[in-house]
């Protein structure tokens, strides 16, 4: 944990106790609530080098709500990521790992039609389900039942018209780490900015987005392109709609403004449905066709990738549930599977994974420092809520 990160903490922590002494004083209206979520995971794949993994998270949050006039509210939320994860090669060797850091951090004035949010928050748009050209500013795995992601120092306005229209505006600063699909950082000394335009339309809706930043490509692996300033544009497109069934379109473009060969521009475009079945309590499919293209010229698609994806749901009870998710690569002509089974009660919920991956995995997972999903394995996680 670095200087910057100790102090939020801190103050994170000054913050709670803070707000924990005013309770007892606060207006009626006012709201104070802690809450939490308590993780406990045990991995095994026999293709690791450490086959067995076992972790545990805990994630406590405060938010404060002070009620204004004409429906207007100030709220603050607050959280830390607390987790410490072991592996073993049991009677071998061992390796131990553990981080706390800040989760969300962040303070909203709202009203009917508008809101501005400032601090570490999560930031995510767009009409896909499963594989996101516009997850920019997350990094949300569809296999992770808790939808865990770091968030991102940033400030966002929001305005929205009488019609559902809806209109955004950020800022991002101070982000070091690498944000949805990027390759390289963003040159720490300066800030990004974008916005959102989101309409409805004749069944549905549909939105444009833009954002700009500086990157910095010194640590980049090919050393003719390696820049202190790279100007970066990204430009998506996302539309819904509902004609018997769901379907989709979310598309992204990103173009640097320095030669970087191939990775001068990329392309990103997925097409989905999704249809729910009268079987039994319901069963939901999601099919997403992918597609991604890295060129040295815009729209070339020279050099792409395609991944068919397909997300089965069915509603076992009240309380269970079973959920596959299938990707098929088309370049290598490689099958991923994914399936998990979830037990729901009122505090508690039990998962239990399973998986079977090609051992050249190529589908990349966030936040490890080894791909733990390569080949066979299954995984069991017991989550409570608080």
């Amino acid at each position: 944990m670095n200087k910057s990160d100790a102090i939020r903490i801190l103050f994170i922590f000054f913050l709670s106790t803070k707000l924990l002494a005013q309770t007892d004083s606060a207006k009626i209206q006012d709201s104070f609530l802690f809450k939490g979520q308590l993780s406990i995971w045990s991995h095994y794949n026999e293709n690791n080098t450490l086959p067995l993994w076992s972790g545990i998270r805990y994630i406590p949050q405060i938010n404060y709500k002070i009620n204004l006039k004409k429906n207007n509210l100030i709220d603050f939320e607050a959280s830390a990521n607390l987790f410490g994860n072991i592996g073993l090669e049991p009677f071998d060797s061992s390796n131990v790992d553990g981080k706390t850091k800040p989760y969300r951090f962040w303070a909203r004035y709202s009203t009917e039609q508008f809101e501005f949010r400032a601090g570490l928050q999560k930031i995510n748009f767009g009409s896909a389900t499963l594989i996101r050209p516009l997850m920019w500013f997350d990094q949300i795995d569809p296999r992770d039942p808790l939808q865990l992601t770091d968030g991102v120092w940033a400030a966002l306005a929001r305005y929205y018209f009488l019609n559902n229209a809806n209109l955004w505006f950020w800022a991002l600063y101070g982000n070091k780490n690498l944000k949805g699909w990027e390759m390289i950082k963003t040159n720490e000394n300066t800030a990004e900015f974008g916005g959102r335009f989101q309409s409805p339309v004749p069944g549905g809706e549909a939105g444009i987005s833009y954002h700009h930043r500086i990157a910095d490509s010194r640590e980049f692996s090919i050393p003719e392109f390696q820049y202190a300033n790279v100007p970066e544009n990204r430009i998506g497109l996302d539309a819904k709609f509902d004609y018997v069934v769901g379907f989709w379109m979310e598309a992204s473009w990103v173009n640097k403004g320095k030669d970087m060969g191939m990775y001068t521009n990329q392309e990103l475009i997925n097409l989905g449905v999704d249809y729910t079945f009268g079987i039994g309590n319901g069963l939901t499919l999601i099919f997403e066709q992918f597609l991604a293209a890295a060129d040295k010229k815009a729209f070339e698609f020279g050099q792409t990738t395609t991944f068919s994806l397909l997300n089965l749901t069915y509603n076992i009870d009240l309380f269970d549930n079973i959920n596959a998710i299938i990707y098929y690569d088309w370049v290598n002509n490689r099958i991923y599977n994914f399936v998990n089974w979830q037990k729901q009660f009122n505090k508690w919920a039990f998962y239990l994974m399973g998986y079977a991956n090609p051992k050249d995995y190529n589908i990349p997972s966030i936040g490890a420092t080894e791909n733990l999903y390569a080949g066979w394995g299954v995984q069991v996680m017991v989550v409570f809520n608080h």
